[in-house]
């Protein structure tokens, strides 16, 4: 299994959360793997542009080695759009960033870990754990 990571759970990893660093270390043991969607590469990238942390940094681009930055493909944008006009639709406002989130897991089959469930809650499909708060 591979579990994506939320920009939440990548920001409890650079507070020093140990309880998170410990769950993501027990999914590696078992043999499955972490990755990092590719918006959350940006958004953890933006976060340290506009407040630099050398530690942060650091920590950061070591696990963007190690898990790898997944890819957004053509058909991943077009799930988005139908995903976004589904849910507002049905009376749902869900951020771009967080369905861009979503449907990177949906299509490779990913579950994400993020502590805001409550965020992509109406996105049929989508498995998610929160590390955080669990």
């Amino acid at each position: 299994m591979t579990y994506a990571l939320d920009t939440n759970t990548i920001i409890a990893i650079l507070k020093n959360n140990k309880d998170v660093e410990e769950k993501g270390d027990k999914v590696i043991t078992a043999g499955d793997k972490l990755i990092i969607p590719p918006t959350v590469d940006y958004e953890i990238q933006r976060g340290l542009l506009y407040a630099p942390s050398p530690k942060k940094e650091k920590i950061y681009f070591s696990l963007r080695q190690h898990y790898g930055v997944g890819i957004m493909t053509p058909e991943m944008w077009v799930k988005s759009a139908h995903i976004y006009v589904d849910l507002r639709k049905n009376g749902f406002t869900v951020g771009d960033n967080d369905i861009y989130i979503a449907v990177f897991c949906l299509l490779n089959g990913y579950t994400l870990v993020t502590r805001n469930t409550k965020d992509f809650e109406n996105v049929a499909g989508l498995r998610q754990v929160n590390w955080v708060d669990e």
